[in-house]
């Protein structure tokens, strides 16, 4: 069960942030606060972007497309495992029992 929402404060490019959160997502919260920081100092210290709401959809952009190309790469993997066993499933089988 779900516990009632309480305000936690997350820190992005050295500014607070103030945001509800069920207490038993608040370390998953955290987590997610810290990498989404890290990659906000990263785009920053590039340079090239300037503005913290920019650099804030930059970094969005490149987690959204870090998360995409992970969700692929386990498709893939998950489709290649699922041929392969179906490989051994027609060659374990006798001839008449594949009909």
């Amino acid at each position: 069960m779900s516990s009632s929402p309480r305000n936690i404060s997350v820190t992005l490019l050295g500014k607070e942030y103030v945001v509800a959160c069920p207490a038993e997502a608040e370390g998953e919260l955290l987590k997610a606060a810290a990498y989404l920081d890290k990659k906000m100092q990263e785009i920053r210290a590039g340079g090239r972007i300037f503005g913290t709401e920019k650099v804030a959809v930059m970094a969005a952009l490149n987690i959204t497309y870090e998360l995409q190309s992970s969700q692929t790469a386990e498709r893939e993997a998950a489709n290649l495992r699922l041929d392969q066993l179906s490989q051994l499933i027609e060659q374990t089988l006798p001839d008449n029992a594949r009909t």
